[in-house]
């Protein structure tokens, strides 16, 4: 469920983690079922945030540090954290959907308008 207090508050989201052969080592990955629009998940309803990321540092992205990236202690109620967490504040500084990332921060309006139908929608599919 989209949670209280965000601009997903009432919708019924839809998702899939993956656990890889090598889990807990590496990340499941997660992806939403149902229709999302937000920065930091990709068109093909795919999760981008740091905890989904495999351990270690990554040289491309200095401003993501170790310790927010998969470790093996984690489990999936962090990631369910995370997620609400990404929910309830969007990155907009490394978007994986550019086009919600810029509405986000150019038109919040028709951010908003976006965000309440894909929760109607969610309400009809449940």
């Amino acid at each position: 469920m989209g949670p209280d207090g965000t601009l997903y508050e009432g919708g019924f989201f839809k998702a899939r983690l993956v656990f890889p052969p090598d889990f807990p080592n590496m990340p499941p990955t997660m992806t939403f079922i149902s229709q999302m629009w937000h920065p930091n998940v990709y068109e093909d309803g795919r999760v981008c945030i740091s905890i989904l990321h495999p351990p270690g540092e990554d040289e491309f992205n200095p401003g993501e540090s170790a310790d927010e990236r998969w470790r093996p202690i984690l489990g999936v109620e962090q990631i369910l954290i995370s997620v609400i967490s990404m929910l309830s504040d969007p990155n907009d500084e490394s978007p994986a959907n550019l086009d919600a990332a810029v509405m986000w921060r150019n038109d919040r309006n028709a951010f908003k308008k976006r965000v309440r139908q894909i929760v109607r929608k969610s309400e009809e599919e449940c």
